[in-house]
């Protein structure tokens, strides 16, 4: 059986790397991991950097610090921008 790899969005600062985590709409923290590293790129864009992880050490990761919501392949939620109206809020959050 082949091993799944989610492409997990990270911040780095200096020497440290820590896992990004978003908000859902109902204000809950969340993990987020992309099949492929060009999904990541199309939604967080170019410099988003990024570690590869499986599912089971993103949730052992984010388990202790109380995030148990993992969502696989999020895609932007909001509806269409016409000229002169504000910005969509977008379905995940950065925190």
């Amino acid at each position: 059986m082949a091993r799944v790899v989610w492409h997990v969005p990270v911040t780095v600062t200096g020497r440290s790397t820590a896992l990004r985590l978003f908000r859902l709409r109902d204000g809950r923290r969340c993990a987020v991991g992309f099949a492929t590293a060009e999904a990541l790129t199309a939604l967080l864009g170019p410099d988003q950097a990024f570690t590869e992880l499986g599912e089971p050490a993103l949730r052992a990761l984010t388990a202790p610090l109380g995030v148990d919501t993992l969502v696989l392949d999020p895609r932007l939620v909001a509806p269409p921008v016409t000229a002169g109206s504000p910005a969509p809020a977008a379905q995940l959050q950065p925190r």
